[in-house]
């Protein structure tokens, strides 16, 4: 296990807040959306084998000093020898774990990485493209939400995306179905990640306060099959994941 390393609270705080009160932004819940049920997976890669339920996706992750380190290598478009287009791709492993509603919580640690985040598919969907549902990207100046599932991914609008003259059209459909708000992180340090998933709502928090919410429909798609751990750029590295199944922290009026 490594020392865990984080900012001192006093830098936390101030970074945390400019995303929990900016004016232009919904507020982000202070208190979390879901309550804990079955833990269902966990690995603090302490053991000298990957745990079954790993996969790779698309390279490159290592298990180095009892963490799981991914760089990005497909840092852009390249050719094959088959001639096929092998396009530039973060560096993504999985797990298959099926959830509907979810608490999943990490330590993230960037080394040059741009992005680290937490994604939800569903292979066996066909409505968006290889049945991306919703996820939580994390960078250093900021955390993003996405519903992929009725966004970004929907199949029309991602064929859509490749027509010029139907940016205006797009733009539109993807209205409200993705945001970011403004942190500061620090390279080198690690940070308690957790993503909260329940019903149509995703909620992040660093180190124990919220720095992101999202509602939109595609959020709630009810057979989230596999979680996936991706990241761009330089190492990034993940330790003490969990998940659990969720649900409401309160019932619904």
């Amino acid at each position: 296990m490594t020392t865990r390393l984080t900012c001192t609270a006093l830098l936390c705080l101030a970074s945390f807040a400019i995303a929990a009160d900016n004016p232009k932004l919904p507020r982000v819940p202070s208190k979390p959306i879901a309550v804990k049920k079955e833990l269902l997976f966990e690995d603090d890669f302490s053991a000298s084998t990957p745990a079954k339920p790993w996969h790779r996706v698309v390279e490159t992750f290592t298990f180095e000093n009892g963490e799981l380190k991914g760089t990005q290598t497909r840092e852009t478009d390249s050719t094959a020898p088959d001639g096929k287009v092998i396009k530039a791709h973060a560096a993504v492993h999985g797990l298959e774990i099926p959830t509907q509603d979810s608490v999943v919580e990490c330590r993230i640690k960037f080394d040059g990485a741009t992005m680290i985040d937490v994604e939800f598919d569903d292979r066996q969907f066909a409505g968006s493209h290889y049945g991306h549902l919703c996820r939580a990207q994390v960078r250093l100046n900021g955390v993003t939400i996405i519903d992929e599932k009725d966004g970004n991914m929907r199949s029309d609008i991602y064929d859509m995306k490749k027509d010029p003259a139907k940016k205006a059209e797009v733009a539109k459909l993807l209205a409200g179905r993705q945001v970011t708000y403004p942190v500061k992180l620090e390279t080198g340090k690690w940070y308690a990640l957790v993503v909260e998933t329940v019903g149509d709502e995703m909620r992040v928090s660093l180190d124990g306060k919220g720095v992101a919410w999202l509602k939109s429909s595609g959020i709630a798609h009810t057979t989230k099959s596999k979680i996936e751990l991706g990241v761009a750029g330089k190492t990034g590295s993940f330790d003490d994941v969990k998940v659990w199944n969720a649900a409401p922290a309160k019932p619904k009026k």
